[in-house]
């Protein structure tokens, strides 16, 4: 949860400055222990934070690694060595030689481009920054420009689960739904259990469900309302009838690894997290329709040619 660049700091949960003393940290834990825990009548989710929170900084040797990863930069002149690897650079390619699904697109390309435009502008006018991924950087870049980042880390992160799915699955990512290349379709998958269009987004935080769609503080919109909208136009496009529209979430960010909405607008809809995600595109989920045989081909081939790339 705090790998986000949307999430908020270790030392934010625990309400102290990024360079308090050792002794001010534990006192801040044990209050916050106090003020979140269920039983006081504190919000769980909040409580757990507060647990792993304390795991990353509650030790000399922790906090030293978690700062030097997270960019706070008093304690990381302190540590040794180089900085932590944020995981919010664009993932290395490395040799694998497992068949993995078919891929089309570059997943989180153009939130990834939008990203280094924007950082680029925000932080020196738009000359070349030594490094647009260093931690400390984005962890003080505005809120939209995280945004930014956090979705096509999400974006990359979904299309690595469904890419290890194997070769009986055929993936798009980042697909026009329109003029606004903002208004697109993140992935597209087509596999044995059925056609899903599916949106990975990370919202920084916890979110909830009401009357089908998602909400939370940081929940800007209808996301679920968007996605089914932007999964018409493809259908439309492609004559194809998707079986399922899918949200994907950061594990930490969901009650649980699998919610099924129910239909909407006559499509099933469900809301995974990231370790739910394969399961759920494996088996299904409540009215999806399987497809298989001379079906698949013609999907397949219906949708490579209508199929537009933002």
């Amino acid at each position: 949860m705090f790998d986000s660049p949307l999430s908020a700091s270790a030392y934010e949960v625990l309400g102290v400055a990024p360079d308090a003393d050792d002794e001010a940290l534990r006192k801040a834990y044990r209050l916050r222990l106090r003020v979140t825990h269920p039983d006081t009548g504190g919000d769980a989710a909040l409580f757990v934070q507060v647990q792993l929170a304390w795991e990353l900084v509650g030790t000399p040797d922790a906090r030293a690694a978690y700062d030097r990863g997270h960019g706070f930069g008093l304690r990381q002149a302190q540590g040794a060595g180089e900085a932590e690897w944020s995981g919010w650079r664009a993932p290395a390619q490395r040799p694998d030689t497992r068949p993995r699904a078919r891929s089309f697109g570059q997943p989180g390309g153009w939130r990834r481009e939008r990203y280094l435009r924007l950082i680029r502008e925000w932080a020196g006018r738009g000359v070349d920054l030594a490094d647009p991924y260093d931690p400390a950087l984005v962890r003080t870049a505005p809120r939209e420009v995280r945004r930014l980042l956090a979705d096509a880390l999400a974006e990359e992160e979904t299309a690595r689960i469904i890419g290890d799915l194997g070769m009986g699955y055929t993936v798009w990512h980042d697909v026009s739904t329109s003029a606004d290349p903002e208004d697109k379709l993140d992935h597209i998958v087509l596999g044995p259990s059925g056609l899903y269009a599916i949106t990975s987004d990370d919202f920084g935080g916890p979110v909830g469900f009401r009357r089908g769609e998602i909400v939370g503080p940081a929940v800007a919109g209808a996301p679920i309302t968007r996605l089914l909208g932007q999964a018409r136009v493809v259908s439309r496009a492609a004559r194809v009838k998707f079986g399922a529209a899918l949200v994907v979430l950061p594990d930490g960010d969901v009650p649980q690894a699998i919610t099924e909405l129910g239909r909407i607008r006559s499509v099933p809809v469900a809301v995974t997290s990231r370790s739910g995600l394969a399961t759920a595109l494996r088996r299904g989920i409540t009215g999806t329709r399987d497809i298989g045989g001379n079906e698949l081909f013609d999907v397949r081939t219906r949708l490579q040619q209508a199929v537009r790339f933002v």
